[in-house]
């Protein structure tokens, strides 16, 4: 049945197909009975929630950031039966992001190509949205992922994660640290260990003047080399983070079988979906044997079904995100997936 649905959304441009579908979504869910039997045939049961970092996720597969910027869809995707979400990338700031179109897709490889710039609200927005959610009960497990703004220079970046984290902070479960974006100019340049160092430690600072502190994670680019994993890791160790996203999307277009005329017509971007899944499981499996299982991870990146999201399971991740792989495979993904690993 998705299979149809999806090949007539596939004609559509994808970002006004996004938009559309979850609007569609979110109208069905206003309907009360209508909510109720989406989430009967979409929750998945008798599976165990899972404890990390004293949160009780409702399953290990999450939604990961990207697809609900500004926490506009939170009750529309614990319907689809995610166990968590993680809102964003929001920034201080409103900004449009990059110019459109700046969504792009691989049929062939299962892939997207994006560079969508973190357009959002802004921090406020999202915050204020996440407050009037917490208000029904909800067990559904929230991220924060943070940026900075595009016209914020690097030097300053750490100021525009504070200002989200303290916005954030009384309407999040856990907070992502993404510096691995490459549709931000010079964004990836923060992965380097000292500018990490500082927007980290900053944070922790802040976090433990909390009277109880946040988990706060770090998410970071499948093209890394092994020096800088090393550094990643090391850091992480050290300023005791609490864990780690891997991986963000990837800047390599190597392996594609789409037409290469047509992928460099597509332009800059990240690419997700299943050409990243080799190489962010390998980052993850390094990851994992460099700090030798003592942070937790998120694992993301190429995970279309429960052998996928099984394969990073047992390379040493503790949850699962999913994005492309939810517009390939559909609604039902989180329940195939939750209900197999």
């Amino acid at each position: 049945m998705y299979t149809l649905l999806r090949s007539i959304l596939f004609c559509f441009p994808p970002e006004a197909v996004h938009h559309l579908s979850m609007n569609m979504l979110r109208f069905a869910c206003r309907i009360g009975f209508i909510r109720k039997m989406m989430a009967r045939h979409f929750q998945a049961k008798g599976v165990q929630p899972y404890q990390l970092w004293n949160l009780t996720f409702p399953n290990r597969v999450g939604l990961a950031a990207g697809f609900d910027k500004n926490a506009a869809y939170l009750r529309e995707l614990e319907t689809l039966g995610f166990g968590s979400v993680e809102i964003g990338t929001v920034t201080p700031l409103p900004q449009p992001g990059n110019d459109q179109p700046r969504v792009f897709r691989l049929p062939k490889d299962k892939g997207l190509i994006n560079r969508m710039g973190f357009n959002n609200e802004g921090v406020k927005a999202a915050a204020e949205r996440l407050r009037a959610y917490r208000g029904h009960g909800s067990k559904l497990i929230i991220g924060g992922n943070i940026g900075k703004n595009k016209v914020t220079p690097n030097e300053e970046a750490w100021k525009d994660y504070e200002i989200c984290f303290r916005e954030l902070a009384d309407c999040v479960d856990y907070f992502v640290v993404n510096v691995s974006s490459p549709n931000t100019p010079g964004l990836r340049a923060l992965q380097e260990k000292e500018s990490l160092r500082q927007i980290l430690t900053h944070l922790q600072v802040i976090n433990n003047e909390r009277q109880q502190p946040l988990p706060l994670l770090l998410k970071i680019a499948p093209d890394l080399g092994n020096a800088e994993l090393d550094d990643v890791a090391d850091l992480a160790l050290e300023i005791k983070l609490d864990g780690l996203v891997v991986s963000n999307t990837t800047i390599s277009r190597e392996g594609l079988t789409t037409d290469a005329e047509k992928v460099k017509a597509m332009g800059a971007g990240g690419l997700s979906g299943a050409p990243v899944r080799q190489r962010s499981t390998e980052v993850l499996k390094y990851i994992i044997s460099k700090t030798q299982s003592r942070i937790p991870v998120i694992a993301s990146g190429g995970i279309f079904t429960a052998a996928d999201a099984k394969e990073k399971i047992d390379a040493g991740a503790c949850l699962v995100q999913v994005w492309t792989g939810f517009i390939y495979e559909g609604p039902a993904i989180a329940k195939k997936i939750a209900t197999s690993i």
